[in-house]
């Protein structure tokens, strides 16, 4: 394996969380996102695509989620325009939220669709493969779904039931670790991020 990109601040899934903390919608965030998403409007709001330098294949979610925060809540400091709706989460409509909940939904799956169509401009990939807790949400399914055909490629995602958490995964990769006899010491630095 080899790594072509990761995340330099927040996941796709740490996002989700956030957001919908901000959204008061509680934990875990991707679920109560995806389904509220599908009664708002994906276009409502206009929230950045952290893309990066290049052609990077690296992920920054924290601008995305900071604009959720100042969409809802407003920009510290700044002055409010005449006529400008108030801010703050109990002035929003249910369909507003929805609205807010689609857009940053729309935003995410965006961004890993530039990044999964960059990654296979250099690989040529036989296979794309999806993982992870976020890999449950409907509209990314569906973005990889059309992403595998346009690059005529096979299509692995995993059953609903094993996309939940990442730990269940990390469970998985850990006992085939552990079986084949490659375990560390309780002396091991904890690292939250790979090395490159």
């Amino acid at each position: 394996l080899e790594l072509m990109g990761s995340t330099i601040d927040d996941a796709a899934g740490e996002a989700f969380d956030k957001v919908a903390s901000i959204l008061g919608l509680g934990y875990p965030g991707g679920p109560v996102i995806d389904k509220l998403a599908r009664t708002g409007n994906p276009k409502a709001v206009d929230f950045p695509r952290s893309l990066l330098k290049g052609q990077s294949l690296d992920f920054s979610f924290s601008g995305l989620k900071t604009a959720v925060l100042y969409h809802v809540n407003g920009v510290p400091g700044a002055r409010r325009k005449p006529n400008q709706q108030e801010v703050g989460l109990e002035n929003l409509s249910e369909s507003g939220i929805a609205d807010i909940a689609a857009s940053f939904q729309a935003a995410v799956v965006d961004v890993l669709k530039i990044k999964l169509r960059r990654a296979a401009k250099i690989v040529a990939p036989r296979s794309l493969v999806i993982g992870g807790g976020v890999s449950a949400n409907t509209a990314l399914r569906q973005m990889v779904t059309d992403l595998a055909d346009e690059l005529g490629c096979t299509l692995r995602l995993p059953a609903l039931k094993y996309c939940q958490d990442n730990a269940a995964m990390i469970a998985g990769v850990g006992y085939h670790y552990l079986k084949a006899g490659l375990i560390s010491g309780l002396d091991l630095d904890a690292r939250a991020t790979v090395s490159r």
